[in-house]
């Protein structure tokens, strides 16, 4: 048998491919929050879709595909199948989006997150183990442990689970960003117990296989992830949240308010200390209440 290594490069694969999960599951537990939060089925469709792209994309098969980097075999060399690696992603984001639709569209039930959980556990594991099945050892095929490989499936399935229950009860930014690194724990625990399943026994004669070097494939793979990941980024900041658009809304209605109630032209405020006087009214901001301009009598409260 060949001796695999796993941490080629010391522990930066283990490091930074776990660092990519976190981001890419709170991405995901952003979006799919926003998607609760809105009443129109099209923006939540859309919320939901976006939330598939963040976990499945970047919070699995990036994951999947930064820890590949440092898996090596002594004496030898690895390849890819490009087709195969391009399909493992797009099963992660399908898989996943499966998964969210259930659990995201309609009225939510621990049922329907059982159910999406299994569904997306197994399509994870498939996904994961379509990427191994995408290597090509030069003078070695691969062989995998049964144990091992049932475990790492099932862990997917739990790790699925807990993800979609997620989806539908984590709503403040602190609950975000504490399920999000646990998301990221039980998927990177899946890779590599998958990924100590693989064995390799060298076979002889084999003087050329087809495929590429992985390192061909990180940057057309990092351009592609990039720009996504700076597309969902804009999506999540730049869109306002519940309570600044029920803010907002309150805050164009009192001023309709005002502008009916016609006070007399000496005492009337301007509407630029009318929006001074409700952002501090909706609590907009968190300082102190400023002082009572001229005219702000008029403002209701």
């Amino acid at each position: 048998m060949a001796h695999v290594h796993h941490f080629t490069y010391g522990l930066i694969t283990l490091v930074l491919s776990y660092a990519v999960s976190v981001l890419g599951c709170l991405l995901g537990l952003i979006c799919t929050a926003r998607a609760r939060e809105t009443p129109r089925v099209a923006w939540r469709v859309r919320w939901l879709a976006l939330g598939a792209v963040s976990i499945g994309g970047t919070g699995i098969w990036l994951m999947h595909f930064l820890a590949m980097l440092g898996f090596t075999v002594s004496n030898t060399f690895v390849f890819y199948d490009p087709a195969l690696t391009a399909l493992s992603a797009l099963m992660a984001v399908g898989i996943v989006a499966v998964g969210i639709f259930v659990v995201g569209l309609g009225r939510p039930s621990m049922l329907k997150v059982l159910v999406g959980g299994v569904v997306t556990g197994l399509g994870v594991a498939g996904m994961h183990f379509t990427g191994m099945a995408a290597m090509r050892v030069l003078d070695g095929a691969v062989q995998y442990d049964p144990f091992l490989v049932a475990l790492s499936v099932g862990i997917a399935v739990v790790a699925a689970t807990v993800a979609l229950w997620f989806t539908i009860v984590i709503k403040s930014r602190p609950a975000l960003a504490a399920a999000s690194p646990i998301m990221a724990i039980a998927v990177t625990g899946m890779h590599y117990t998958g990924m100590f399943a693989a064995s390799v026994r060298e076979v002889g004669g084999r003087g050329r296989v087809e495929g590429v070097d992985v390192t061909t494939l990180l940057v057309p793979s990092a351009v592609i992830v990039g720009t996504v990941l700076i597309a969902l980024l804009y999506a999540t900041l730049s869109a306002p949240a519940a309570e600044e658009r029920a803010a907002e809304a309150l805050m164009a209605r009192l001023l309709r308010e005002c502008d009916e109630q016609e006070p007399p032209p000496a005492a009337r405020p301007t509407r630029a200390t009318m929006r001074t006087q409700l952002r501090h009214t909706v609590a907009l901001r968190d300082d102190a209440p400023a002082e009572p301009t001229p005219g702000s009598a008029f403002v209701p409260r």
